[in-house]
């Protein structure tokens, strides 16, 4: 598969450009920007997927039973918001199914070890709750019509923060199905999903103890143990930054270090585009190539998030560098490769200054693919998986333990 930093990126057209309006959230909470942009067209085959496919829900995680486990598939379509009912019609969202506690309740039941729905084209997430349900709001977005506002389980505020819960996205559209496991905003529910059609790709899946091995190995990190949340989730370092959790300056030293080395010497960024070649010039890190792109010094919230400085335009140029720049800097390879991407996961996060929550995210699963951070799908390290082709989708609770 092509590295997908090097296709045409938008980093807020995520998992709902394909499907019209954007879901409205919290003040608090912005959709992960990354995975699923530009995907319409791809594939090259000449077929279409189908009008819609199963979608089974697998309880395997040996702690909830099906009465204690709640499943929500909300999204777009057809540029309306919209949920998925039981029996695979799409609803649209509507202000009169808040209830009396000012909460939609939207939750679809599982029965028996594996349930499944049929999942028709849209974009969107599939969350799972366990023990409460969660609290969605049917509101009014800025164009009057009625919106969902979405969980943020980084928010102590939110209604869900004390609720164990977390999710999936996904596109389904004529160009096929295009899906990840996310821990961009946090982790807590180990989730493995599974895609068929012309091929059969799993990903995702956390390997026996990753889960205790992650909240763990962040609890004992240096500046990152105020992230773990019980034993709930993990929040990630840019959400924790906002919050006051994690120190805005955490990487300063390190990007302080990067623009310092690259002042006298290049680094050279290969994109689908071509080859890049930068040096920081006065207060800019500045590259000549297929065109001339140029990137301030980065914050540490920006790095985290891949915004800001390194917010990635989808213009086939600066997008795909600022993109490589983030993966970098998250990995902290840009210092030990003057070559970027790198593509060999054994030169990771090996400096103290690092994001040891991504690393602690790819540690913990089988294949080493995690969304730990906004562009971890540089070079293909992100729990992401497509098919032009698909027939069907599992979604697993895997085992806590």
């Amino acid at each position: 598969m092509t590295p997908r930093h090097q296709r045409t990126l938008g980093r807020r057209k995520l998992l709902l450009t394909l499907g019209g309006a954007a879901v409205a959230l919290p003040a608090a909470a912005a959709l992960a920007p990354h995975a699923l942009a530009g995907q319409s067209g791809e594939g090259g085959s000449g077929t279409k997927a189908a009008a819609s496919l199963p979608l089974t829900i697998v309880n395997n995680n040996g702690s909830f039973d099906n009465a204690s486990v709640h499943v929500y598939v909300v999204g777009n379509a057809d540029g309306r918001q919209v949920r998925l009912t039981p029996d695979g019609t799409l609803a649209p969202i509507d202000l009169a199914d808040n209830g009396a506690d000012g909460f939609t309740d939207y939750a679809i039941s599982l029965s028996g070890i594996e349930t499944t729905l049929s999942l028709p084209h849209m974009s969107g997430r599939i969350y799972v709750a366990l023990g409460e349900k969660l609290k969605f709001k049917a509101v009014t977005d800025g164009n009057g019509a009625a919106a969902l506002q979405y969980p943020a389980g980084w928010v102590s505020s939110d209604p869900n923060f004390g609720v164990l819960h977390d999710c999936a996205e996904f596109t389904y559209n004529s160009a096929g199905l295009f899906c990840n496991t996310t821990m961009v905003d946090m982790f807590s529910v180990p989730l493995s999903i599974r895609l068929t059609g012309a091929d059969d790709r799993t990903t995702g899946t956390v390997r026996p103890g990753g889960r205790a091995a992650a909240f763990a190995a962040v609890k004992e990190t240096e500046g990152f143990s105020r992230l773990v949340v019980d034993d709930t989730r993990i929040i990630a370092p840019g959400h924790g930054l906002d919050a006051g959790l994690f120190a805005e300056d955490y990487l300063a030293p390190y990007i302080d270090e990067v623009w310092s080395t690259y002042t006298g010497r290049d680094l050279k960024v290969t994109t689908n585009a071509g080859t890049f070649t930068g040096r920081v010039r006065g207060d800019r890190f500045t590259f000549d190539g297929p065109a001339q792109v140029a990137f301030d010094k980065p914050s540490t919230r920006d790095v985290l998030f891949c915004d800001g400085a390194l917010a990635a335009p989808n213009d086939g140029t600066t997008g795909p560098v600022a993109a490589v720049l983030g993966a970098g800097f998250n990995r902290s390879t840009l210092l030990s490769h003057p070559e970027q991407p790198t593509a060999d996961p054994a030169q990771f996060y090996l400096t103290e200054l690092t994001n040891h929550y991504s690393k602690a995210m790819h540690a913990a699963t089988e294949d080493g693919k995690a969304y730990g951070f906004a562009f971890d799908d540089v070079a293909d390290f992100a729990s992401y998986i497509q098919d032009t082709a698909p027939t069907a989708l599992r979604l697993t609770l895997t085992p806590f333990e």
